[in-house]
């Protein structure tokens, strides 16, 4: 089996890292960035024309989108999701749909395209002033949830684990006030080998502009 992936420096690439260190696999990391003209080149193009990491080549198999790329590892390896048709895996599916709509492509990343990005997508102060009120609201949901409990999904480390780290880190790094518990969990899951070894990886070059 040869796995590889492309992409990194992003809070959505060091998903698919941190996976593939918890399952233990080995793989080659193209650790190419984010708006650096290395997406546009001929043979990303071959593999994602949406021109966006992280991209999986699983043998033969290419697959884009960081949940999709976690779910379908963890599947596949028998570990970080649960069974399929289960109650624990609705559970699974209703975490990643949050994390990726509320947290993720609602909130965080319009903060990302009118702060970080303006000069590509222009500046838009009343887009960043929903968006961090949008998020200050929806994570209330995540802070409920989880409670006091060390995983998402309760005694489980997860693919939802994951996800919802890399939010909680992405909001860190934009001065978002977190609650203790999110702020807990988010110290212990860092404490995790796999995570250290990823981020350590992930982050070894700086992400496109």
């Amino acid at each position: 089996m040869t796995i590889t992936v492309w992409g990194g420096a992003t809070s959505r690439t060091i998903r698919v890292h941190w996976a593939l260190h918890e399952l233990g696999l080995d793989y080659e990391p193209k650790l190419i960035g984010s708006r650096t003209g290395e997406t546009q080149g001929e043979t990303f193009q071959c593999l994602n024309s949406k021109e966006k990491i992280p991209v999986l080549v699983d043998d033969d198999f290419v697959l884009t989108e960081s949940a999709a790329i976690v779910t379908y590892l963890g599947d596949k390896h028998g570990l970080l999701t649960p069974t399929s048709g289960s109650r624990e895996r609705a559970r699974y599916d209703e975490w990643t749909s949050y994390i990726l709509m509320e947290l993720d492509a609602h909130t965080l990343y319009i903060i990302r395209r009118h702060n970080d990005l303006a000069h590509l997508y222009g500046n838009a102060p009343e887009a960043l002033r929903a968006a961090r009120d949008g998020f200050n609201k929806q994570i209330r949901w995540a802070e409920m949830k989880l409670g006091d409990s060390e995983y998402a999904l309760g005694d489980s480390f997860s693919g939802v684990d994951i996800l919802l780290t890399s939010c909680l880190d992405w909001a860190h790094a934009y001065d978002f006030e977190l609650a203790d518990n999110l702020n807990e969990y988010r110290a212990t899951l860092h404490e995790r080998p796999a995570y250290k070894t990823a981020a350590a990886l992930n982050f070894s070059i700086s992400a496109g502009a």
